[in-house]
């Protein structure tokens, strides 16, 4: 198609438009491209969006920016498959607007402009004719043109009518449209709220039973850990993520601490799925059954939040699978099935699936597996290693699932590269497990939160602080800040965050030295806290946690992603931040300090100006509940002893 204006650099695209944009409900979504045409000639833009549904296509005028960068916001109103695409066209209202107003302004003769007058009288009448006949506005741009041909009116009172607010709103709503030119479709999937926003916890379900009669750790059930629910909700999460359900494989079973050989009472991995008890449909019986599940789902929902499963595509030797199916393996030239590995590390308890032998059969049955538990209440699910499968099958799995529901909500454990991490985004996982972990310095944090930035059109980022997998070295202090700090910028920087189980009692100890692996860990063995309330001096960062999701929830710029803006800061100690929600204009200024061991102190230069505040503003601490009087030269200073942060709510005097 030949495109007579030039309609340039259109975004959001993921993939150059191939793949769909991400969104959720009600999301402002920016729309921007470059249009221009040769000349003088004005031109116009907007965006033609529809969504699943829609009879007729919505318009949104675009508004004209710097080097021909045209803008205008789309908020979707439900779920499913989106399509916008931008309109330009050449408008010979604005360039005879413009030319006239400029003639008049430089004193040009009457008899010069006659020609012009009429120029602009026709352009009113073919806009009329368009109205209906009779009505308010097709008699008020008739008698604009019947004032431009009147020679015998002084040149002021001839052009007023039509240079006046009200014919020119009516001309820019209803334009004359010349050269029209459209661009491709560009397609945008929306999901629900929860594909963007929400806070996380990581529950092991067998570590909630308690101690038993000889004070060690007794296996959980699923009633048992339905008692964890009200603390969490309390806590203020949204999802509460289990991992793996299923039984354990007891042929190669790990023990302690990543053991290859585990004892009688060891009770193995989680990952290491599937035994005589069944595989990836069943749950371990020493959790209890599919209705004990069922109702823990239920009791979830009943405190407002969201049961998220873990799945993790891969079996152990007495996996069900390994017997019926073993062309779903790989096996080796001496007969034996391989086992996981990542060298150095083996996992001699761990199968691999084989994606090629049999595809359409394996395929088929990830998606009954899928299906089964979402027939059992689960609408998001946590894939582990999806980078060590089938690009491809992911992109069938996620849209064949969403087609039937598409409230389901797929985040992928990708830690892997950034080609591999934002290619599965844009094949359809919903969020995306990041490098936020192992970015701690102040460069590295304001070039990850831009990153984050710049592929929130392709990825949204879940920011977990620690996972059972993951112990990073600046959290083996045990420095009480350092957690707090770290739980700071996670539900800040991003519009989700994720909390593994023993965060909150500043779990640190590391297996070895310079391991990023737990001692002790739970991913082998069964683990007894005591969470408590902080009372008798026991260490807590529950009232923290508690307070970081309440600030969250009170604040919808803490909900958004494109918005993220770092400002200047003369201490590397500090870091600096807005964020803003372009539905209310409703500002959030954040300051974290980096030094969990002394205070430090700054000037924070804000960028009033791009942030549409005066000189002066007020501000309400969430953190510490006072209110400051700020600028856009702000000093601040923050002692990890009493806050790690400012979360501050530019007020509403302040915006106005």
């Amino acid at each position: 198609m030949t495109q007579r204006i030039a309609i340039e650099d259109v975004r959001p695209a993921v993939s150059g438009g191939l793949r769909p944009v991400k969104a959720v409900v009600a999301e402002h979504v920016p729309v921007r491209a470059t249009v221009w045409r040769e000349g003088h000639q004005a031109v116009a833009a907007e965006v033609v969006w529809s969504g699943p549904g829609d009879r007729v296509s919505r318009r949104t005028r675009m508004a004209p920016g710097p080097d021909h960068r045209w803008e205008a916001v789309v908020v979707p109103d439900r779920q499913g498959e989106w399509v916008f695409r931008v309109e330009a066209w050449s408008d010979p209202w604005a360039t005879w607007r413009h030319a006239v107003t400029v003639n008049l302004a430089a004193g040009r003769p009457t008899a010069d402009l006659d020609p012009d007058l009429e120029e602009g009288a026709r352009l009113l009448d073919r806009a009329a004719a368009r109205h209906p006949a009779g009505g308010p506005a097709a008699d008020r741009l008739l008698e604009a043109a019947e004032r431009l041909r009147r020679k015998d009116l002084l040149l002021a009172d001839r052009v007023a009518l039509a240079l006046s607010g009200p014919v020119h709103d009516t001309m820019t709503e209803e334009p004359v449209r010349e050269l029209v030119t459209r661009d491709a479709p560009h397609r945008v999937l929306v999901e629900r709220e929860r594909a963007l926003f929400g806070a996380w916890y990581e529950l092991f379900p067998r570590s909630t039973g308690g101690l038993g009669p000889d004070g060690r750790p007794a296996h959980g059930t699923f009633a048992t850990a339905a008692g964890e629910l009200e603390r969490i909700a309390r806590l203020g999460f949204d999802v509460v993520y289990l991992p793996p359900i299923h039984p354990i494989g007891e042929r190669e079973r790990k023990g302690p601490n990543n053991s290859p050989e585990g004892g009688p009472g060891d009770v193995g991995s989680p990952w290491a799925i599937g035994s005589r008890h069944g595989g990836h449909d069943a749950v371990h019986p020493d959790l209890g059954t599919l209705d004990d599940f069922d109702r823990f789902v239920a009791r979830a929902r009943e405190l407002g939040l969201e049961v998220a499963l873990d799945l993790a595509l891969q079996c152990a030797p007495d996996h069900p699978w390994v017997r019926e199916h073993p062309e779903w393996f790989t096996h080796r030239p001496d007969g034996t099935i391989a086992t996981a590995e990542n060298p150095p590390k083996r996992y001699e308890d761990i199968y691999p699936l084989n994606f090629d032998n049999d595809p359409a059969g394996l395929y088929e049955e990830v998606l009954r597996v899928v299906r089964h538990w979402i027939d059992h209440g689960v609408r998001v699910f946590r894939v582990d290693n999806p980078h060590t499968k089938p690009p491809d099958f992911w992109e069938w799995l996620i849209d064949r699932v969403r087609r039937e529901h598409p409230d389901v909500v797929f985040l992928a454990e990708a830690f892997t590269s950034p080609a591999r991490l934002y290619g599965l985004a844009r094949r359809g996982f919903s969020q995306s497990y990041t490098y936020f972990t192992w970015r701690t310095g102040k460069a590295e944090l304001v070039d990850f939160g831009r990153e984050l930035v710049d592929h929130a059109d392709e990825a949204r980022p879940n920011l977990f602080v620690n996972t059972p997998d993951i112990l990073p070295g600046h959290l083996q202090s045990g420095e009480p800040a350092v957690f707090a700090i770290r739980a700071a910028l996670a539900a800040t920087f991003a519009p989700t965050w994720g909390v593994y189980s023993g965060y909150e009692l500043y779990e640190h100890q590391p297996l070895r030295p310079g391991g990023e692996e737990y001692l002790d860990s739970e991913k082998y063995q069964l683990v007894h806290r005591e969470f408590g309330d902080g009372a008798g001096g026991r260490p807590t960062l529950q009232p923290w946690i508690a307070r970081l999701n309440e600030i969250r929830r009170a604040h919808a710029p803490l909900r958004e992603m494109r918005t993220l803006r770092f400002h200047d800061v003369d201490n590397d100690s500090l870091v600096a931040y807005s964020k803003t929600a372009p539905g209310t204009g409703e500002i959030v200024l954040v300051v974290v300090t980096l030094d969990p061991g002394h205070p430090q102190e700054g000037t924070v230069r804000w960028d009033t100006a791009g942030l549409g505040l005066p000189a002066e503003f007020t501000v309400l601490d969430e953190v510490s509940g006072r209110t400051f009087r700020w600028s856009g030269h702000t000093y601040v200073r923050l002692d990890p002893n009493q806050a790690v942060a400012h979360i501050a709510a530019v007020r509403t005097e302040a915006r106005s």
